[in-house]
């Protein structure tokens, strides 16, 4: 259970919004969901909310779409994670949702642990990947794909270095943000920009290439 959370359900139908708000309300004590039926909604209350912990958003609505809207919630609130929430199953929907900055991808027909569990493991810093994908190269990418084609290191900040440093070292992203002088949300955006820098979804994946380029 994660108490004092604040989310954003952004999905054109008005049941399927509802009942997922009633779902998530059970996240904890103090939990608030705000709701929104299209892009354009979602985007104004991401304005007005300055402390929403993470957006939930189908990809197939009216006006702009999801995948449009994930690129669109980056610009506005860079630290603001993302789940998908779709009943598309192809694979390509969740490359081209996780490409444009989405930590986490869930099936409607998924259960509603599964998107809780989802929900928790990309608040914690990793992303979610629905099993129908897992195998394919998306979840295991080889050392080619992950590394950057500069032969190179790969460029991060010095900022981005230290929380590389300690995540790699097995801390969680509170003790990381105790540890720097930081908030939980801004070591969740560097971990989410990390993750980006290195091609990578987890952060066993982001140790490895670390260590494999010699950033640590």
């Amino acid at each position: 259970m994660i108490a004092n959370m604040k989310l954003i359900v952004v999905d054109d139908h008005p049941v399927l919004r509802g009942g997922l708000c009633a779902l998530l309300l059970q996240l904890g004590e103090g939990t608030e969901v705000l709701q929104a039926s299209d892009a354009a909604d979602a985007l104004k209350l991401i304005a007005q909310h300055a402390d929403l912990d993470i957006a939930i958003l189908d990809i197939a609505m009216p006006g702009m779409d999801g995948l449009q809207a994930i690129a669109e919630f980056g610009r506005a609130r860079p630290e603001l994670p993302v789940i998908v929430l779709s009943s598309s199953e192809r694979p390509d929907d969740v490359r081209h949702a996780l490409a444009q900055g989405a930590l986490g991808y869930v099936p409607k027909s998924a259960s509603q642990h599964t998107l809780l569990a989802a929900i928790s493991l990309v608040l914690s810093g990793d992303l979610y990947i629905p099993p129908f994908v897992l195998g394919d190269a998306i979840a295991a990418p080889s050392a080619q794909a992950r590394t950057p084609a500069s032969a190179g290191k790969p460029l991060l900040t010095g900022r981005q270095m230290e929380v590389l440093r300690l995540l790699c070292e097995g801390h969680a992203n509170k003790t990381i943000a105790h540890s720097l002088d930081l908030s939980e949300k801004t070591v969740k955006a560097h971990v989410t920009a990390i993750f980006k820098i290195l091609n990578v979804i987890s952060r066993t994946q982001a140790a490895a290439i670390a260590r494999e380029t010699g950033l640590i």
